[in-house]
């Protein structure tokens, strides 16, 4: 009844027992996971895992840490890429000013060229946003990209921008970190998006929830964020599983 909406199977953390962790997924379970790309490598990576297993699809793009790496051949083959029927989404993509590990203008080119490359094959984005709420908003009004769908992955923004990119049609991502004792404003977001506008994820293997935090995370341990939903709407566990599942079957268009 799960649908892990980001998990990165494709990382070096799951090299040891990565077969283990998509059956320990499936037996605990998550009935969908979307596996993003966050480089060219990994974007591979992912439609072969997805290829692999019927229950997983994959995203592709460039991360704005990696912006600074892209040409027109890789972003031709990132196009290339998204032809094919295990990919559902553009992503992750978007800008990084926390880390700021590509120059903010070249950040803001790949973006608007790979939303440019979703519009063009009708695909939705996964949207990374640290630090940078202003410059995404903007871009992405600019590129009218909410026509394709836009999904804020891992939402820590506050609940008046939640509110904001609700009513322009994107979809707000909910992660581990809602768990968490100091979780207040991640709280607010959940009880101000609709439950028909959530989404949850893992962002395997990174953001483990409560209570297995400083662990490394993997996609059976979103129900951990779907129990706290749960909690936080003050309704029962198979509703916001079951709601959130559907969810995203429609947002990533799977029948």
């Amino acid at each position: 009844m799960l649908f892990d909406s980001h998990a990165h199977l494709d990382a070096s953390q799951f090299d040891h027992d990565r077969e283990l962790v998509i059956k320990r997924a499936k037996l605990n379970g998550v009935s969908y996971i979307l596996n993003p790309g966050a480089d060219f490598e990994s974007s591979v990576r992912a439609v072969e895992i997805a290829k692999a297993h019927d229950f997983i699809y994959a995203g592709v793009g460039i991360h704005p840490h990696d912006a600074e790496t892209v040409d027109a051949t890789m972003l031709g083959l990132i196009e290339q890429m998204a032809k094919s029927d295990r990919v559902k989404a553009i992503g992750e993509i978007g800008l990084d000013y926390y880390r700021d590990l590509s120059p903010r203008s070249v950040q803001k080119e790949v973006f608007i060229e790979q939303i440019r490359i979703a519009k063009k094959l009708d695909l939705p984005i996964i949207i990374h946003d640290r630090d940078a709420n202003a410059d995404v908003l903007q871009i992405l009004k600019e590129e009218k990209a909410f026509s394709t769908g836009v999904l804020m992955h891992c939402f820590s923004g506050s609940h008046e921008l939640a509110t904001q990119y609700v009513k322009l049609g994107a979809m707000i991502s909910i992660a581990g970190p809602v768990t968490y004792k100091n979780a207040r404003k991640t709280v607010e977001v959940v009880e101000a998006v609709p439950l028909d506008r959530l989404f949850i994820e893992t962002d395997s293997p990174y953001l483990s929830p409560e209570p297995m935090r400083g662990k490394r995370n993997e996609p059976m341990f979103v129900r951990h964020t779907c129990e706290r939903i749960a909690n936080i709407k003050n309704i029962n566990y198979e509703t916001v599983a079951e709601t959130t599942l559907q969810n995203a079957k429609q947002f990533f268009r799977i029948k």
